[in-house]
């Protein structure tokens, strides 16, 4: 495991390698305990480079068995081997030369999941960021990019299936018991690209018509017995190939694609060349074990995967700091895709609830950190919300900057410009001033500057000049390593209605640039004049969420209701029901704590049920609507001295009252958007089952009684209805003989499906309360639950410590200390998956002084322990510092 050594990597520091490498030969004799591989590597020294240069290779946990120059051995003064590097000196200045280099490695060993690793009888590597020099020693960075040859050797009544990237050589027979297969990869790729699985797997398998007439060959690798729960993944991604077409331009560039899917696996997927590697969760679905957000996620990360054959394998990042020009780029193709293939504005208002609830506290905790990073001590650990999501609203920003027909041209001249290099944002922003002719500069502050900015506004009506000023201050809050942060430019999408609910159109706009009804805010405070206004306008500000911000604008109940009726983009509909929403909560959630009276708002409760009731409003609409921010999102409005337990009463009060106020609407809702017929994963229906089980939900409360959740687990004949029955009755009703025999029902039924098995703990971990602490260690001893395996531990201490407050924040502290000694535990088998499951303290200074005072303690006791991964310090370290 590799250890702290203190090294920061800087952005200011990169120069490129001082030798080209030109081919990549890999040859795998694969075994459980003693995989040999061999790697001959053809390199010349850089033009310019200096000459007596020594060539520095990457390693990790290795050992040398063997080193040839030109195929003769090298003598033993000419090179350094250690675990984490081999250092050849003496090399030509000129001309190409070949080293030949052979370690032994251990996969069965690699709990890790990192490098190439054997889970379950299967060969997998995961090489992203620094899994190959897990391998072999190797430049190992994704500037170096090169053609890979395989060969894989493996026995094979255990290995039939032996696979790589790129296209199939061939295969026959090799000696007794063994056979070899062999795959080229013509396009150049960097090393966090190479893949290797090899093991017996079922396979799905059928081809797909590219927009030049090339037929390629699609296969769907999965265990044994499972083959018909891909169908819907190879659905998905045909549909992925076609939209990329026609939405991008981009036609697939190899004969096959082939997807694997394994249960040990750190991440979501993996994109390598030509075959992606998958978590087995986001490529398995049928209507009686996934749900429909199961069905969602994999049409949704299928098509990331596939869509990252263009951004970040056929144009890569330069060094990792890039790393949102492959992730941030990908992530708004995907959420593209799925507008698309679903309802945008349903999908857009889940984006921006997965934004605040994820990105925003990163963006405003020690963790946070720009778009495009600095510096870094782990890069696994900047694999987060900010570069991601927040990454993809800097992508959404720039089309919003353009419009569509710019945006497009950008996009064509950067695949044409940059096709087969590693390049940076610079390189990607400037494809767009090219052909927009616009300076970018000012809005690249996005990628460089780390925080939320909070944009402050107010109006002003002048009826006898028929104006209405708009005065905007924006501020950007200091975070770690950046007090003092410039003005942004930040693209906000407005409109202006009439008392009535029409819109006005200004005659003009003075003060700030406006056009396409987007407001540019460039400097730091700013007042737009709007002209020709007839009356006192409704102002709907952030549209469709066209910045990343928070936004502070005080508007009456009375116009947010206005907005909620009429607002013509459905999200900013949405969030004028959210904004309505807050406040009430947020004085509950106070009020709670003083142990005051808690009473709703009646225009916000009236509000709400009116959208609930509106049948010109899609039921998936309407489910979102009635989904009242959660307790996560309450805490972070609060700002601090938060008591998750008041917080959680508050809720439960507020949503008992609307339950109250709307009971006889909820039931005709749960009576009538029933989807009769065979299940279908269609967005119509998924829409249709959202809005039942909010009715079921809110019915819960209304009847205090768990009969009617329980009839629903009885009757339920797919997994979405199932699952949220069951969540009423372990929530609401965790006590009751209902609850505890559809726990048991559920359990049974599904004991040898794994993934199944994970909705099983993770509906327990988030049982509200402080007893749930002891459920979860119960749970930790149950034979289905597995340490080694990352899904498992994500469903039960994973979704315990990240979204269940009441229970991971009970007062005295038990249950930070719980996860303080499960991450030490976890650190010494999987370092990734412990730092990802510690930043779920990252908000532990918004607590109450007591809470905070065992949360700082138990983050002290992880950073005072010894031989902690380098992902875990850096976390603990950081969070700590803040």
């Amino acid at each position: 495991m590799r250890t702290d050594t203190g090294q920061v990597i800087n952005l200011a520091d990169y120069r490129p390698t001082d030798f080209v490498l030109e081919r990549v030969d890999l040859t795998f004799e694969l075994d459980p305990t003693e995989t040999k591989v061999e790697s001959r590597l053809i390199f010349h020294r850089r033009e310019g480079a200096d000459a007596s240069a020594p060539l520095i290779l990457d390693g990790d946990e290795l050992a040398l068995s063997g080193l040839l120059f030109d195929q003769m051995e090298m003598p033993a003064g000419q090179y350094t081997a250690t675990p984490e590097s081999l250092t050849v000196r003496d090399l030509p200045e000129s001309g190409p030369f070949e080293l030949t280099i052979t370690t032994i490695i251990n996969p069965e060993a690699n709990t890790q999941l990192m490098g190439l690793y054997r889970t379950g009888g299967i060969y997998c590597t995961q090489c992203e960021a620094e899994g190959f020099r897990r391998i072999t020693y190797f430049p190992d960075r994704p500037d170096v990019l090169a053609p890979y040859t395989v060969n894989i050797i493996a026995d094979k009544a255990a290995n039939p299936l032996l696979l790589s990237n790129g296209n199939f050589l061939g295969g026959a027979g090799y000696g007794e018991g063994k056979h070899f297969a062999a795959w080229f990869d013509p396009h150049p790729k960097p090393s966090y690209l190479f893949a290797l699985v090899a093991g017996d797997l079922g396979v799905i398998e059928d081809t797909f018509t590219t927009m030049s007439g090339r037929e390629v060959a699609l296969k769907i690798y999965v265990e044994r017995g499972k083959e018909q729960r891909a169908g819907y993944a190879m659905d998905a991604l045909k549909r992925s190939m076609k939209w990329d077409e026609d939405v991008f331009g981009r036609e697939y560039d190899l004969d096959i694609f082939m997807i694997v899917a394994v249960s040990d696996f750190n991440m979501g997927a993996m994109e390598n060349k030509g075959l992606n590697v998958f978590n087995d969760k986001y490529v398995l679905a049928d209507p009686e074990t996934a749900t429909d957000a199961d069905y969602a996620n994999i049409e949704a990360i299928i098509a990331h995967e596939y869509f990252h054959n263009w951004t970040g394998n056929r144009i890569t990042c330069r060094d990792w700091f890039q790393l949102c020009l492959k992730e941030g780029l990908t992530v708004y193709r995907d959420h593209e895709f799925s507008a698309d293939q679903r309802s945008r504005p349903v999908k857009r208002i889940a984006e921006v609830r997965h934004l605040k609830s994820e990105q925003f506290p990163e963006d405003g905790g020690p963790l946070a950190h720009p778009v495009r990073p600095t510096k870094y001590r782990e890069i696994n650990n900047f694999y987060t919300t900010t570069v991601y999501e927040k990454g993809s609203e800097v992508t959404r920003m720039i089309h919003t900057l353009l419009g569509k027909e710019a945006f497009k041209k950008g996009m064509d001249l950067y695949f044409e410009r940059h096709d087969g290099e590693a390049v940076t944002i610079e390189n990607f922003v400037k494809c767009f001033e090219d052909v927009s002719g616009r300076d970018l500069q000012q809005f690249s502050l996005w990628y460089h500057q780390a925080g939320t900015p909070l944009v402050t506004a107010s109006g002003t009506y002048d009826p006898a000049a028929k104006t209405f000023s708009l005065a905007l201050e924006q501020m950007i809050p200091a975070t770690p390593g950046q007090s003092d942060k410039k003005p942004m430019h930040i693209p906000l999408s407005l409109a202006l209605f009439s008392e009535d609910g029409a819109a006005f159109a200004p005659s003009s706009v003075e003060g700030a640039e406006y056009g396409g009804n987007v407001l540019h805010l460039t400097e730091r405070t700013q007042t737009a004049v709007f002209h020709g206004i007839a009356s006192r306008p409704v102002v709907s500000i952030n549209r469709s969420f066209s910045a990343p911000i928070n936004l502070h604008f005080d508007q009456t109940p009375i116009d947010l209701a206005l907005l909620a009726r009429y607002e013509t983009d459905h999200f900013a509909r949405w969030q004028a029901l959210t904004d309505l929403t807050l406040p009430t909560l947020l004085k509950a959630a106070r009020d709670a704590r003083e142990g005051k009276a808690i009473v709703a708002d009646q225009t916000f409760i009236d509000t709400l049920l009116a959208a609930a009731s509106d049948e010109g409003l899609e039921p998936a609409f309407r489910a979102q609507a009635l989904a009242l921010p959660s307790e996560a999102d309450i805490a972070r409005e609060l700002g601090g001295n938060n008591d998750p337990d008041a917080i959680h009463a508050g809720r439960q009060t507020v949503m008992k009252q609307v339950a109250d106020a709307g009971k006889d609407a909820f039931a005709a809702l749960y009576d009538k958007m029933t989807t009769p017929g065979d299940f279908s994963p269609d967005a119509k229906s998924a829409g249709r089952r959202a809005l039942r089980n909010t009715a079921l939900a809110y019915l819960s409360y209304a009847e205090s009684a768990p009969a009617r959740a329980k009839a629903a687990f009885d009757a339920a004949n797919n997994m979405t209805d199932l699952m949220q029955a069951l969540t009423i009755l372990a929530h609401r009703f965790p006590d009751s003989d209902e609850a505890i025999q559809a726990l048991a029902t559920f359990r049974d039924r599904f004991a040898d499906n794994a993934l199944v098995i994970d909705k099983w703990f993770s509906v327990q971990a988030t049982i509200p309360g402080a007893q749930t602490l002891d459920r979860v260690r119960k749970l930790m001893e149950n034979p289905l639950f597995k340490r080694t395996n990352p899904n498992r531990v994500r469903s039960l201490i994973g979704t315990f410590a990240f979204t269940n407050p009441t229970g991971f924040g009970r007062a005295d502290g038990e249950g930070y200390r719980f996860l303080a000694r499960e991450i030490l535990d976890i650190d010494q088998r999987n370092p990734q998956l412990a730092a990802r499951i510690l930043t779920s303290m990252r908000s532990w200074r918004s607590l109450e002084p007591v809470r905070a005072g065992h949360a700082q303690k138990a983050l002290a006791e992880i950073e005072q322990s010894s031989g902690l991964s380098s992902d875990v310090r850096d976390i603990v370290e950081r969070t700590l510092k803040g």
